[in-house]
């Protein structure tokens, strides 16, 4: 009885309770906190940005998922739970035998709960999105330009003609003036298009619910590193975009609540590790004259700065034992940079990949590598400057939750919050329902 009349003290504390509001919803992937917080400390000319931290409500830190990935992040911040419960548990596809060509987990229809997208169309809204990761086909977008990608090739345009809302691309292509950029483009050049087609979006459908992703921070902080001068510079570059996508929704929108979010910090990357030489060292793994996987007892699962490891038999004890063996030799030299090994309690507990018989993270500074094959070092320098994926925690690792407009109390800071509470949060907002979250919304009000 006490749980609930704080949830329903919370509720009536929002915008929204009593009367719905319009939710623009901007993702920054990527975007840390301080560089918020501490933007003239920092060097970083970003106004829009700082205007959220003046005019509206924000979280000085926000807590993410195991693991701090991309794609399970973007999938909790649109459905309030855990990856061990909405089934996106990475990036890529969990595919041992490389027969999937990189394929990514693009697909809504693995999500296993509703969405903010559902819930607002159950609530009577519109809704639209703007490469959103993991929207391919999701149920409840009115207007979708889902992301997708293959190779580069310029099919890429004619697959997401395919999947996007019948006739939206052409549209708003004859509206910007320009084609739709690529799926698999990352760049500021990038983000800047979807920027102007989001923009667009607004300006012709009025969704009262949109998406838009923004990932060329990511990009560059992968390639260069956080807190560097090309980092920062896309970031003010952003921001720009951010003002633009903010004037277009409250012209269409006077009353809309606008937030930004991001899915994950940044570690810096010196070190990359093979995960995959010691498996294949003690036949776990076993691979074909042309060095592809030929056959796995045991394999990683890699997300960036952390490990899944999976079993082809979780029942067979005598293997557990055999890789439990092998994570502890690893993690007794340090050169390794194993920071812990969990075991599924512990996965269990922190909401990750179910299927994992064991999760590998790692230290700050050190990354898994990518399968290399039977001859690579296990100890080699990064691939990357920077990294993330690492287990939820660390102050690096935080994410951001920035969020202004209708009824959100100014100057507010909401001090450190979980990722899951964002969903539920917007979803009052609009005066919409997701009862699938695991954690109850936040209250904005003065």
């Amino acid at each position: 009885m006490i749980k609930a009349a704080l949830l329903m003290f919370a509720l009536a504390a929002l915008p929204g309770a009593a009367s719905a509001n319009p939710v623009l919803l901007i993702s920054i992937d990527g975007l840390r906190p301080g560089d918020v917080m501490e933007a003239e400390q920092r060097g970083l000319a970003i106004p829009h940005l700082r205007r959220f931290v003046k005019e509206g409500a924000h979280a000085s830190d926000v807590t993410g998922v195991l693991p701090t990935l991309t794609y399970p992040s973007h999938v909790t911040l649109m459905t309030g739970v855990a990856p061990a419960k909405h089934g996106i548990v990475a990036n890529n596809s969990f595919d041992p035998m490389q027969i999937n060509q990189g394929g990514w987990t693009w697909y809504a229809r693995d999500i296993q709960v509703p969405t903010l997208w559902e819930a607002a169309t159950k609530a009577g809204l519109s809704t639209g999105n703007v490469h959103w990761p993991v929207s391919v086909a999701a149920k409840g977008v009115t207007w979708n330009l889902p992301q997708i990608w293959r190779t580069g090739h310029g099919d890429d345009a004619k697959l997401l003609d395919a999947l996007a809302t019948p006739g939206l691309k052409a549209e708003l292509e004859q509206a910007v003036g320009i084609p739709y950029a690529m799926g698999i483009d990352e760049s500021l050049p990038g983000d800047e298009n979807r920027g102007r087609f989001a923009a667009a979006l607004i300006a012709a459908h009025k969704p009262d619910f949109l998406t838009v992703y923004l990932t060329a921070l990511d990009h560059e902080q992968h390639g260069k590193g956080p807190g560097t001068p090309e980092a920062k510079a896309v970031l003010e570059r952003i921001d720009a975009i951010v003002g633009d996508l903010v004037a277009a929704e409250t012209k269409a929108h006077p009353d809309a609540v606008i937030a930004v979010v991001s899915d994950h910090g940044f570690e810096v990357a010196r070190t990359g590790i093979n995960v995959f030489r010691p498996f294949i060292d003690a036949g776990l793994i076993t691979l074909n004259p042309d060095g592809k996987v030929a056959s796995w007892r045991a394999i990683p699962w890699i997300s960036g700065g952390s490990a899944a490891i999976m079993l082809a038999d979780p029942a067979d004890q005598a293997l557990v034992g055999q890789v439990r063996a092998l994570l502890d030799r690893l993690a007794a030299d340090p050169a390794n940079g194993i920071a812990a090994i969990a075991d599924r309690g512990r996965i269990a507990a922190m909401g990750g990949n179910p299927q994992a018989a064991f999760y590998v993270d790692l230290k700050p500074g050190f990354v898994t590598d990518i399968f290399r094959g039977a001859a690579a070092p296990i100890v080699a320098p990064a691939p990357v400057k920077g990294m993330h994926g690492y287990f939820p925690g660390p102050a690096a690792l935080q994410s951001t939750f920035l969020i202004r407009g209708g009824g959100v109390a100014a100057g507010r800071d909401l001090g450190q919050i979980d990722m899951r509470s964002i969903a539920p949060t917007l979803a009052a907002i609009m005066g919409a329902k997701l009862p699938d979250a695991e954690r109850p919304p936040i209250s904005l009000a003065p």
